[in-house]
This record gives structure tokens, C-alpha cells and sequence, in this order.
């Protein structure tokens, strides 16, 4: 693997604000964490090397439903995406409500979400204060990192 090849495998882990990657290649291997600088170290060098990422990269994912208007989505909306990969409840356990629903209020820093990932429960907060006017996934989903979870209209 030579130097132009790590710099574009560097900007495909920055383009998709990945938290963690791997690379390996004839048994030898690097993992990436997040840090001041995101430079895997070879231990060996490489002449065909598979990159495995820590999250599929958003583009494989399908297209969710639109929202109503365009325009509006654009200028008015906040979109909180998925900062994990793993399962999508709304509640924080079976039968209780919904942490919100469409048409809430939320303050930013409020509960919007819990993700299941490797059996840990990872609360989702609202980045913004604002009226929650979609949610993108059902109750027990499966969810994608960089996956869209809700429309908020901010104010």
C-alpha cells in the first residue's frame, strides 16, 4: 500500500466521521482510534490491503420516506442521525412511553432515544431545542451509523 492510498482510505474515515477502522492485509493488521491525529500504523507494508470500518459508511444505506416539503427540510429542520450502529427504541423499556413523539417539544441535552449496541443501552439526546415534526424509524429497527432518527424544527 503506498502513501496516496492511505491518504484517500484517511479521507473516506474523515468523510464519514468514523470513530474507528481497521485495516489488514497478510496478517497483518491496524486498528484506528479516534485521537488528535487518525493515522493507522503498518506493521508490515501492504501491497493489497481490505479496510474493515467500525460502521458501514452511509451511502449503503436505503432511502428513508421524504419529509413533507423540501424547501422546509433544508432551512427549517435538524436532522439527529445515528451515532452508533444497533437497535433503535423509542422507550426505555417495553410498554413504557415514548421518550417523544411527533409533534413534542424538546430542549437540547433531552432524551430522544435509546440505542442497543453490544448489550449496552446508549442514550440519544437532543442536539436542539425545537418540535420533533418526524421520526424515521420504527420501534425495534435496526439502525446504521449516520442513519436518519428524527426531523426536529428548531427554534
Amino acid at each position: 500500500m503506498d502513501l496516496q492510498q492511505i491518504k484517500q482510505i484517511l479521507d473516506l474515515v474523515r468523510e464519514h466521521e468514523l470513530s474507528e477502522f481497521e485495516i489488514e492485509h497478510d496478517g497483518s493488521h491496524a486498528i484506528a482510534m479516534p485521537g488528535p491525529a487518525l493515522m493507522p500504523a503498518m506493521i508490515a507494508p501492504p501491497s493489497g490491503a481490505i479496510l474493515t470500518t467500525a460502521a458501514p459508511a452511509p451511502a449503503a444505506l436505503p432511502s428513508p420516506a421524504p419529509v413533507a416539503d423540501a424547501a422546509e427540510t433544508e432551512i427549517e429542520l435538524a436532522v439527529v442521525k445515528s451515532p452508533i450502529v444497533g437497535t433503535f427504541y423509542r422507550s426505555s423499556e417495553p410498554g413504557a412511553a415514548s421518550f417523544v413523539e411527533i409533534g413534542s417539544t424538546v430542549k437540547k441535552g433531552e432524551v430522544l432515544c435509546i440505542i442497543e449496541a453490544m448489550k449496552l443501552m446508549n442514550e440519544i439526546d437532543s442536539e436542539y431545542d425545537g418540535e420533533v415534526v418526524n421520526i424515521y424509524v420504527e420501534n425495534g429497527q435496526p439502525v446504521q451509523y449516520g442513519e436518519r432518527l428524527f426531523a426536529i424544527r428548531t427554534r
